[in-house]
């Protein structure tokens, strides 16, 4: 026995070592942490329990040096969550996907699927391994990851790029309800050494998919760090505010903040004057337990902000207008932003807030080519099929069809409200007295004088009091109660099956 346990430890030792101390090697020496790092750095001490340690390549003459066939598996615990993940390991055949690979990242999903597991991927590496998918018998077994392609969001996918990745860890990412990449790295569909044999273009790896192509034009990625701890550390703040499972509510989190607190400071942060800026996110940070939240695609579709956060302890998912941007206006980034977020919240019990300060959508002759229509009613489409409790506040302004997408009235909201001081319309008062009065403005003997009579009818038609006074909203509540407000509505909304969604948009596609 002690013979054969010897044998094994030395087999276990040799695997641990993947692509041996030269290549790992070779890895610091580019900046770059191993695999086994990564998961250390990401994972409770003493916790990992690996799964399919002593696989390898089946492909003949390779068994000796293909330790884990390029991918370490297993179970761990994060912040005391047991959760399931994967590490690519770039010491081995670069990182790429053979054979064993996928069984292993197959079972992997699986299990995690069948026991509620949280799934952390650790990615990077170089996609599909040539020998093994070379050939009408290869690449007819290694195409798309079934289990990606039907995830149907059932538990939580967490990814970081941390390092240049193509093919199979981007599908993996794309696929995933949150991504944190590493700048410096890349994420595409191929690498540049593909693309200029079968394209004939030229481009390095950071114009291909580096973080400021997924940060500002894609939208692919939630979060972007400077280091390899910082991405991780962004993986372990998502899982915070997530649950276990599509079946569980994300987890309370005991507060000493005062669910009743008031909120002295809001009354001279928000204009009154409509025109005038101010930043959304100071807003969110006085209502939100401590003033903590994570922000998910800062830089994406900037007039919108979305964000995770508490209120009396429990997560919720705010979308919120940025008047800093555009004067809050959505484009459309905007919309899929919305859109993808409405979807995330939905599949995790994650009851949704909605702070108006919106003039409307960005229109013009580029947004319809960028199918705007489209993306509008979308995002109406994913707001319309969600069912977890909702709750809309019109701080400012909400217009036009906006004011619809920003989860107004007839669009599944459990409250509607607004401060006494918002503006809620068809249109804005300079476009509607210049659409609607014009001959009138154009025939004033004085229309200056006009203009003014005209903007003070309309600015009345505007206000919330005739809303509420035919109770097409809830209420009009004091902006120093906001904070009250949501806790108290939150806790009625959740008193039947806490905050429990059908699970309508579990299905819609990670990406648009």
């Amino acid at each position: 026995m002690e013979k054969e346990i010897d044998e094994l430890v030395t087999k276990k030792d040799h695997a641990k070592l993947g692509g041996g101390l030269q290549k790992i090697e070779k890895q610091h020496q580019l900046g770059f942490y191993t695999a086994r790092e990564r998961i250390e750095k990401l994972i409770d001490p003493g916790s990992f329990l690996e799964l399919g340690q002593l696989a390898h390549s089946d492909q003949d003459g390779k068994e000796t040096n293909s330790a884990g066939d390029g991918v370490i598996t297993g179970l761990a615990k994060v912040n005391g969550r047991p959760i399931a993940l994967q590490a690519a390991d770039k010491t081995v055949f670069a990182g790429t996907e053979g054979r064993v690979y996928f069984r292993k990242t197959r079972a992997l999903h699986n299990l995690a699927v069948k026991r509620g597991l949280p799934l952390f991927n650790l990615m990077e590496g170089g996609g599909l391994r040539m020998p093994d998918g070379m050939g009408s018998d290869g690449i007819s077994q290694m195409l798309f990851p079934q289990e990606l392609l039907q995830h149907h969001r059932q538990v939580p996918m967490i990814t970081s790029i941390l390092g240049d990745s193509f093919g199979g860890p981007t599908w993996t990412a794309v696929s995933s309800d949150f991504v944190s990449q590493v700048k410096g790295t890349a994420m595409a569909v191929a690498g540049p050494r593909m693309l200029e044999v079968a394209t004939g273009e030229k481009v390095s790896n950071e114009q291909l998919g580096g973080w400021e192509v997924h940060a500002e034009y894609t939208g692919q990625a939630e979060r972007f760090s400077e280091t390899e701890e910082e991405a991780i550390e962004n993986m372990k703040k998502f899982l915070d505010y997530m649950p276990q499972n599509s079946e569980e509510e994300p987890f309370y989190r005991e507060t000493t903040d005062d669910p009743e607190r008031d909120l002295e400071e809001i009354v001279n942060l928000v204009p009154t004057r409509t025109k005038r800026a101010y930043d959304m996110k100071r807003v969110i940070k006085l209502i939100a337990d401590e003033g903590d939240y994570f922000e998910l695609k800062p830089d994406y579709g900037k007039a919108l902000i979305t964000v995770l956060t508490r209120i009396n302890g429990r997560v919720v998912g705010m979308i919120a207008n940025q008047p800093m941007q555009f004067a809050g206006a959505a484009g459309a980034k905007e919309c899929e932003k919305a859109t993808d977020f409405i979807c995330l919240c939905d599949s995790y019990n994650i009851p949704l807030i909605f702070l108006h300060d919106i003039p409307g959508f960005r229109v013009s002759s580029d947004a319809e080519k960028l199918k705007m229509p489209t993306k509008i009613m979308m995002w109406n489409q994913a707001l319309a099929q969600s069912t977890v409790p909702k709750i809309s506040i019109v701080i400012r302004k909400s217009i036009g069809a906006a004011y619809g997408n920003m989860c107004g009235p007839t669009m599944g909201a459990d409250f509607v409200v607004a401060w006494p001081t918002a503006e809620i319309n068809f249109t804005g008062p300079e476009v509607g007295i210049n659409v609607v009065y014009g001959n009138e403005l154009q025939n004033a003997e004085n229309v200056k004088e006009k203009r003014s009579e005209l903007l003070e009818t309309w600015g009345f038609d505007s206000s919330p009091y005739k809303a509420a006074g035919k109770h097409l909203i809830d209420d009009i509540i004091d902006p120093r109660d906001t904070r009250k407000f949501l806790s108290q509505t939150l806790e009625y909304s959740c008193a039947k099956n806490g905050s429990m969604s059908k699970k309508l948009l579990a299905n819609w596609p990670t990406g648009f």
